[in-house]
């Protein structure tokens, strides 16, 4: 929920070609890499045209056409700082659903499971057969199951 609405004069422009308009923010409480968004009532008040894959902005000024450019790199490092403020609302947010999961289960549902023995255990002596490959060397051989049918 909005804190409440602030109007304030947004310039655009240069000192020579310049475009000032007010517009009206919704203020809100929380972490951001951005001081304002411009949603589109504000692009439409200036008329305004975004190209976002060129980082570029142009609308109608007094004296012709005003294009602004944006700045790579530093786009780049407002949406590496808008994911890590994301992430840790969202982990924060988690953390205070797994507690509150926790709080409603029993004892019973909190124990950790004791750990089954291995449904495959290890062959005995007695279960294997070494077998001669047939080259007359008796150092090859190879181990099987002796419980294998003689085909």
């Amino acid at each position: 929920m909005p804190l409440g609405q602030i109007t304030l004069p947004v310039t655009f422009g240069t000192p020579s070609k310049y475009r000032t308009e007010f517009i009206k923010f919704e203020v809100a409480d929380f972490e951001s890499s951005y001081h304002a968004i411009l949603g589109r009532l504000a692009l439409a008040k200036f008329m305004a045209i975004p190209h976002y894959p060129y980082l570029l902005l142009k609308m109608p000024g007094p004296s012709g056409v005003l294009s602004l450019r944006g700045d790579l790199k530093r786009a780049f490092d407002c949406d590496v700082q808008a994911i890590q403020i994301a992430a840790k609302a969202q982990a924060a947010s988690r953390r205070e659903e797994i507690t509150t999961i926790a709080a409603e289960m029993n004892s019973e549902e909190l124990e950790i499971p004791a750990k089954r023995p291995s449904i495959l255990a290890p062959p005995k002596e007695a279960d294997i057969k070494q077998i001669d490959l047939g080259t007359g060397n008796l150092s090859k051989t190879a181990t099987i199951s002796a419980h294998l049918s003689t085909k």
